[in-house]
């Protein structure tokens, strides 16, 4: 008990402290790819290459003309058209790269290198999807564009390896009696009249005179021989059971066509056409058989060309089919470097 009244000092109480910890910040997580912006570079890209196709085509169709001495030459044709293709594979491609790293998510905390090489990828899958794109709406023109020269390699270098059959198939008609058909030219040429065979001599105007009874028959001159009568053609003939000129004609194009196999005509049936060229004409058996042999070796002459054309047409468009594919690989290389180049551009910019 304090009986001076006075009171001591209370003890000081200890009090406790309660920490409160608060987590830091977590940070959103950014997604490595933005495809939003790849499609849209994609679709600006497949656009563009549309458009500038488009203008190409009508550029060069307007530089070129079918007439003689008219327009660009060959080469000039194909050199610009490479150029143009370069172009519209750099700007395209460029500009859907761009679009592409400028359009992307920004991102935080990242290193240098690493950024870099994601703008280079999205600059990279948009022109991927680009070109899909662009290829599936241009099917039929490329299609053509790499294919049109196998076709027409293919079909000369069977119209090459079939010209002796194809003559032989198109001379079909002919033999049957029409008129058609390669191989009726060098039949006619077997019987064109000989030009330099004597012109019969004018008959006279009128009946001839009526014998004298009793009178002898003329005597021919000293010196002089007598003509021998000029053979009758055959499509002049009357009725009987010699064949026609529509047959002897056609049984000529059998004979030709079927010499076409071998690598010469047997010389059975040469003789035989100089005969029948012979009494068709006039000319002597001799004659006969000359125009014969020059006329199966002009035909097989003709042939040989047809044939090499034919070979030289399939290797220009092999070569020209080659070169469009190799040329064409080398322009989408050019436009997936541009495309991501520029979008390392975009996403610096992206990032300023």
């Amino acid at each position: 008990m304090n009986i001076r009244g006075d009171y001591a000092a209370s003890e000081p109480h200890a009090t406790a402290t309660v920490a409160v910890v608060t987590p830091p910040p977590v940070a959103p997580h950014d997604s490595a790819t933005s495809w939003g912006a790849i499609f849209a570079g994609a679709a600006a890209a497949a656009a563009l290459s549309l458009v500038l196709l488009i203008l190409g085509v009508g550029l060069g169709l307007s530089s070129v003309s079918p007439w003689s001495y008219e327009g660009v030459s060959a080469e000039a044709f194909g050199w610009s058209s490479i150029a143009w293709l370069t172009f519209t594979a750099i700007a395209a491609s460029g500009l859907g790269g761009y679009l592409a790293g400028r359009l992307r998510n920004k991102w935080s905390n990242l290193h240098g290198d690493e950024t870099y090489f994601r703008d280079t990828a999205h600059g990279f899958l948009s022109w991927s999807v680009a070109t899909l794109l662009t290829a599936g709406l241009l099917t039929t023109a490329i299609g053509g564009v790499l294919g049109a020269g196998a076709k027409v390699a293919g079909a000369t270098a069977g119209a090459a390896a079939t010209t002796a059959g194809g003559l032989a198939a198109t001379a079909g008609p002919a033999a049957m009696g029409g008129d058609n058909g390669d191989l009726q030219y060098w039949v006619d040429g077997l019987f064109r009249a000989n030009p330099n065979a004597p012109a019969a001599p004018a008959a006279p105007m009128g009946p001839p005179p009526a014998p004298v009874a009793g009178a002898a028959p003329p005597v021919p001159q000293a010196g002089t021989a007598a003509l021998p009568p000029r053979p009758m053609p055959v499509a002049d003939r009357g009725p009987g059971p010699g064949p026609g000129r529509g047959d002897v004609r056609g049984e000529v194009n059998r004979i030709v066509v079927n010499s076409l196999k071998g690598d010469a005509m047997d010389p059975a049936d040469t003789q035989y056409l100089a005969q029948l060229v012979a009494n068709q004409t006039g000319m002597s058996q001799a004659e006969a058989q000359a125009r014969v042999t020059d006329m199966q070796t002009r035909l097989r002459a003709s042939l040989e060309k047809a044939k090499n054309d034919a070979k030289q047409a399939a290797d220009d468009a092999r070569k020209a089919t080659a070169y469009a594919a190799l040329w064409l690989f080398i322009t989408l290389l050019i436009g997936a470097f541009s495309a991501s180049l520029f979008a390392t551009w975009g996403g610096r910019r992206r990032d300023l």
